[in-house]
């Protein structure tokens, strides 16, 4: 076997040329415990003496250069550039590995590093537990006061808070799951409520400040540095850092890091086992855009009066999720059980809708962990079915004709041309990114206003006075010119209020992705800006995804297949965007009520992986009666058949 990795590494050398980074980004690695042998039961992030010291003799032979945050900090103040090939070392915890297997490698090859400690941990009496997910996790498997104090003193190794005592799970919703103690609002059972903003604050500045004068009493110094446990952080975190003089912070985001932006530095989690020819692959290849696989859910199927009833139907969705070797769920996080594609009930704690259960975050983290998939929060932009003693309620979309021209979903959908809708509809965003944990935002596919619409009178007045167009859609459709300019700045209004809503769900989740529901039509038809107040080429150049309804029987086409093969055709013909669109099947012919068929719609999507489609899912998921059947769908789907390295 290890013939064959060191082949495997040569062809790699051979065939690819890596880029010029550059000089102001670098590589962040994140590591943890190491040991000369590895049991069985060794934690997944622990790795072996021999791993280890192959990762760095691989980087120090092909030019990669460690560098310190002092090196950061100098290039950010364009003291001096970083050498090219940049990678900073990092190590978090505090295993006492760091000093007698790690600290001797770094002064042979005079590598810096960035060690992160935990204040609690490292104040606990020898012998006793640390209190963590380990119970023979001790006192005695850290390093001592004193070999943190020889190792600072070399000059190679700085020494960064990872909190005092915030590397711990806490209560995150009524089902007791726990999350990460940094980023959550802590729910209490006793009373029913979350942490409110004040106390959320005020613990952690406690904790961060605890912390920063503990490293500073034993170690002469305070620390300039977090390194956030588990890599949760937010924007709040992050302020209350900085005024705590810790303006430099370590994440565990993927991505490259910018001297620009050592306020948030992403890093790339070392895993044990990592064969030699994957970690060259990822130093060289991090950047690399992984392909899509998803499954669209329908929470209102999980849901159920009878919380027994309710746990047991999520844990069928992620053991069947599990099963399909997917690594992405759009999981609706609003209540529609009529089915008109607006949302009368929130799935999460919030100021103004009802809740009809507090569900989202269970289910989103029993994906993440036990499933082991991204989950984006699917969301509508407009349709929102207010309780009719609110005022807002009444501020709607509306058009001038009896009828639209274009039949959509949605007839319903607030509008936002009133800044009470979008006030509101930012709170709603803001409040799923305060008590939920979720990797990316789905927009629904209501954000659309067609030819004939918004002739609300904030729309028509909103036209007048910031686009200059004519005070009544009869007078703007009378022309092609101010028609097309309507349509156009309605196109990018609907784009900035998604960005808005994306930028206030940052302040709590940065990572986050985003992806926009997009018709099919858009893209086949040029025409189609003017119905429906979209266009790809602004998805692509605003979205992380494109989601596009590829759905062949709800359009009614007459040859689905075809019609698959043309759609994919159009996205490929743009540079770039097979990359960055996700192609979403349908599972249900909603003229008919009835399901599709399994089998045909494994074809379809064999039919567009060969037009060159990377990312492909379905909708809706029918987890209660199979459909579709895992075993039927799983060789098309699964990553693990087709996964795109």
């Amino acid at each position: 076997m290890r013939i064959r990795s060191t082949l495997l590494i040569l062809l790699l050398l051979a065939l690819h040329t890596p880029a010029v980074w550059a000089g102001d980004s670098f590589l962040a690695l994140c590591y943890h415990d190491v040991q000369d042998k590895l049991p069985a039961e060794t934690a997944i992030i622990t790795l072996s003496s021999d791993e280890l010291l192959a990762q760095f003799s691989w980087l120090k032979a092909h030019d990669y250069h460690p560098v310190s945050l002092d090196d950061l900090v100098a290039a950010r103040d364009g003291r001096r550039a970083l050498p090219d090939k940049a990678v900073l070392l990092s190590f978090d915890d505090g295993y006492e590995s760091m000093y007698t297997r790690v600290f001797p490698l770094l002064k042979l090859y005079h590598f810096p590093a960035v060690l992160a400690l935990v204040g609690s941990w490292m104040e606990t009496a020898p012998g006793k537990n640390l209190g963590y997910e380990d119970a023979q996790f001790t006192r005695d498997n850290l390093l001592s006061w004193e070999q943190v104090r020889e190792m600072q003193a070399s000059g190679l190794v700085e020494v960064a808070s990872h909190s005092y005592a915030l590397h711990l799970g806490v209560s995150a919703n009524p089902q007791g799951n726990r999350q990460p103690a940094a980023v959550t609002r802590i729910y209490d059972p006793a009373t029913r409520r979350y942490e409110n903003n004040d106390d959320y604050r005020s613990r952690i500045r406690a904790d961060l400040l605890r912390s920063a004068r503990i490293l500073k009493r034993r170690l002469g110094h305070a620390p300039r540095a977090v390194v956030w446990p588990y890599g949760a952080y937010s924007q709040t975190t992050i302020a209350i850092a900085k005024a705590l003089n810790m303006p430099i912070t370590l994440n565990l985001a993927d991505g490259r890091g910018k001297v620009g932006r050592l306020q948030s530095i992403p890093r790339y989690l070392i895993p044990r086992d990592m064969p030699l020819a994957d970690f060259v692959w990822l130093v060289r290849n991090h950047e690399a855009a992984q392909p899509r696989r998803v499954a669209q859910v329908d929470l209102d199927y999980i849901y159920d009066a009878d919380p027994a009833q309710q746990e047991k139907n999520l844990g069928r969705l992620v053991e069947r999720i599990k099963r399909l070797e997917i690594n992405t769920v759009y999981l609706q996080a609003f209540a529609d059980p009529d089915g008109d594609g607006s949302a009368d009930a929130l799935y999460f704690p919030n100021r103004h809708l009802p809740v009809r259960a507090d569900l989202f975050d269970r289910a989103a983290w029993q994906l993440h962990t036990r499933a082991g998939v991204k989950v984006y929060a699917w969301l509508p932009v407009l349709a929102y079915k207010l309780p009719d003693a609110d005022p807002v309620s009444r501020m709607t979309v509306q058009h001038d004709l009896q009828r639209n021209t274009v039949t959509a979903q949605h007839d319903f959908r607030l509008s936002p041309f009133y800044p009470e809708v979008r006030r509101l509809i930012t709170d709603i965003y803001e409040d799923l990114a305060k008590y939920t944990s979720f990797d990316g935002i789905l927009f629904h596919d209501d954000a659309y206003l067609t030819d004939h619409e918004d002739s609300s009178a904030a729309a028509l007045s909103y036209y007048h006075r910031e686009w200059g167009l004519p005070a009544t859609l009869t007078a703007i459709r009378s022309s092609p010119k101010t028609l097309a300019t309507w349509s156009a700045h309605k196109t990018r209004f609907l784009t900035d209020f998604t960005a808005e809503l994306a930028a206030r769900v940052r302040h709590y989740r940065p990572e986050i992705k985003t992806a926009r529901n997009l018709y099919a039509a858009v893209i086949l038809d040029p025409r189609a800006e003017e119905w429906f107040a979209q266009s790809f080429p602004d998805f692509l150049a605003h979205y992380d995804y494109t989601a596009v309804l590829a759905m062949p029987y709800l359009e009614g086409a007459p040859q689905p297949q075809p019609w698959l093969k043309r759609l994919a055709a159009r996205v490929a013909a743009v540079p770039g965007a097979m990359a960055r669109t996700v192609f979403e099947l349908q599972t249900r012919n909603w003229r008919s009520k009835a399901p599709l068929d399994d089998a045909q719609l494994a074809a379809d999507m064999a039919i567009l992986r060969r037009a060159g489609v990377i990312n492909y899912g379905y909708y809706p998921d029918d987890m209660v009666n199979d459909r579709p059947a895992v075993t039927v769908i799983r060789p098309q789907l699964s990553l693990r058949s087709n996964p795109y390295r």
